[in-house]
This record gives structure tokens, sequence and C-alpha cells, in this order.
């Protein structure tokens, strides 16, 4: 029988890059498209303003920073302590090998192994390691596991894709910084990888072109054809389900690991795209935190775009594959955080001990 640990993480791009954190505020402000009320501090939310203080957000950039390594570090214990044959991660495909000319709802990558540069072309600054720029990173990947994972899901009626190599890059960012960050510490990642896309951009995949969307640029979105949409939560939750099912009898021991941030600003039109639903993260937060599924199973993604939950259809997968295994978190720790563009959730559901 199958064992299984599961994991909630965040792939934040910002952690990767030395800095400020809350960079992104003044990009808001300098934008003329941002609503006038949130030019005015006055009106932003409380928590905001104290986040923002009277150091353009220093101190709460430095102590987030510090909150996300001790959850990564965590996570990598609780990795190391399970020693899992290998990870399938849960990561969404922002306009990297889902382009033009093939998007399809979700993919199982069945690599053999994958290569990646995160510095070589990265315009955001100095990396957190003052790594070189052109260095190259490796994992392994599982391809039996992956074809199995994709057999297992097409028989049980789940139009799955799959791959053998990449269309255009060796690993999307989701998964490369989900592998930086779970080796923070530079002791090496030797864990082979299966990664699970979703296209989580779904109508404003091609329009927005992977770049993260300013209030001017959010408008311009609205001017664009959009695409179709992209996979329900219910069917994240749905396909989570199956994941797990497909591990449960299987002869491995399988981390499933779900990583992004949660509601995420620039994709939260109702606030301006400058600050997250922290609200709404937090509701779904609780509920994930006391095994209430039905919250996330039910979600529709009109829901889920209004929320700016976007990119926690990861963790909707996660969320069906843990309720598949009827467990709660062991672990759960909430990061709030209204001007680094999320609020960060870390998670550990470790296996049932019989």
């Amino acid at each position: 029988m199958g064992q299984i640990l599961g994991l909630g993480i965040t792939h934040y791009p910002g952690l990767s890059i030395q800095g400020n954190l809350t960079r992104r505020i003044k990009m808001c402000l300098a934008d003329p498209a941002l609503p006038e009320r949130l030019r005015s501090i006055e009106n932003w939310p409380e928590p905001m303003r104290r986040e923002w203080s009277m150091d353009d957000g220093q101190r709460h950039s430095d102590a987030h920073r510090a909150a996300m390594i001790d959850g990564l570090r965590a996570a990598r214990r609780a990795l190391d302590d399970f020693q899992p044959d290998f990870c399938v991660i849960w990561g969404d495909d922002q306009f990297e090998n889902y382009r033009e000319d093939c998007v399809p709802a979700f993919s199982v990558l069945a690599y053999d192994s994958a290569e990646f540069q995160p510095w070589l072309h990265n315009p955001r600054g100095i990396n957190s390691w003052n790594e070189a720029m052109d260095k190259t990173f490796g994992v392994k990947g599982h391809r039996l596991g992956g074809k199995h994972l994709a057999s297992f899901l097409l028989n049980e009626g789940f139009d799955i894709a799959y791959s053998y190599k990449p269309l255009h890059i060796g690993l999307g960012h989701a998964f490369a910084n989900s592998v930086l960050y779970l080796d923070w510490d530079r002791k090496g990642f030797e864990y082979p990888l299966v990664p699970f896309t979703v296209n989580a951009y779904g109508r404003h995949l091609t329009g927005s072109q992977g770049v993260p969307p300013t209030p001017s640029k959010g408008q311009s979105l609205l001017e664009k054809e959009e695409d179709p949409p992209g996979p329900q939560p219910w069917r994240c939750f749905q396909i989570g389900a199956a994941t797990a099912r497909a591990f449960a009898t299987s002869p491995w021991r399988v981390a499933l690991i779900a990583s992004s941030s949660w509601s995420h600003s620039f994709l939260t039109a109702k606030h301006g795209r400058m600050y997250p639903d922290v609200e709404s993260d937090k509701h779904y937060f609780e509920a994930l935190r006391a095994g209430r599924w039905e919250i996330w199973r039910n979600t529709t993604l009109p829901e889920a775009e209004d929320r700016g939950h976007h990119e926690l259809l990861n963790w909707f997968c996660l969320a069906g594959a843990m309720a598949e295994l009827k467990r709660k978190p062991d672990e759960a720790v909430f990061l709030e955080s209204w001007t680094t563009n999320s609020d960060k959730v870390f998670a550990v559901f470790r296996p049932l001990v019989s």
C-alpha cells in the first residue's frame, strides 16, 4: 500500500530576490489607472496601513520574509522525515509551456529530468542566495509515477493531458521556485518530481502572457478577447481526490504538494489590484484547518476569480486529496500580508499512523 504526505507551500517569486517585498505598492501608486480613493493611505484597510507604517513596509517585509523561510524549512523537514519516492507538485503554468499552441486544463509532466536557469533573464534584482546569473539547476523526474497517475486519471474518466518533454521551457516557475525554496539551505534536492500543471489563469492566459497585471494592464485585459476559462475549483478538488486514490494503492511513498500563494492583489480587481482578499483567504484557511472540505468542494470559478483565488486552484487539488484521505493538517500557518501581493499559507498533512 502506498503512503502519502500532503504539503502546502508558496512559490512567491518575490522571495527569491533581495529587497523590500512591498515594492508593488509603489508601482500601484504610480499607476494612473489606480482608483483615486486608494491613492490616500487613509483609505487603505487599517491592517494595510500598519504594515506600510513609516518605512514603506520594510519592517513587515523583513518579518514576512523570515516567516516564509521558516515555513519552507518546516515543509522540508516533513519531506525529509517522510522520504518520498517522488513528489507530485500542483502548480500553475503562467504562459510558460501553456501558450497559444497548447493549453490543457491540466497536464501531468512525466519527464525523466528537467533543467532550469532561474536567474539568467530575471530582471527583478540580485537573488536571495547571491548565486551566479548563469547557474543551472537540475531535477530528476519520475516518468513511471507520472504515467501511472495519467493512466489512473484517464481510466477514471478525467480527460487529462500528459507530456514527456516540455514545449517551451524546462520547468515553469511554480515548480522551479518550489524546488529552490524547499532547498532554501542549499543542501540539495534529490527527490524526483512529477509536475502537475493547472491552467489557473484561464480567461486571461494569453492576454496577460504571464505578466502580473498592474491597474493599467488590468484595464487593458478587459479590452482583449478572452480565452476559454480555466478549470472549475470543484473539478480541481475531484482531480486531487482521484490523485490520492491513484497512489493510495500504489507501491510508492508520494508527497502531494500544492504550490502557490493565496489571493493575489494583482488578480483582485475589486480592490483596485492593490491588495488581496484577506477575508476570503482566512475563511478558506479556517475551513482547511478544520477539515470543512464542503466549503472548498462547492466553490465555483466566478467566486474564485472574484477573490483573486486563481492560483488557489493548486490548493483545491490538495484539498480534494486530503478530503479523500480524511485528513486535517497536523500543522497549518497563515501569514497575513496586505502589502506583498498575497497571503501565504503552509500546511503539513502527515500520513495516519495505523
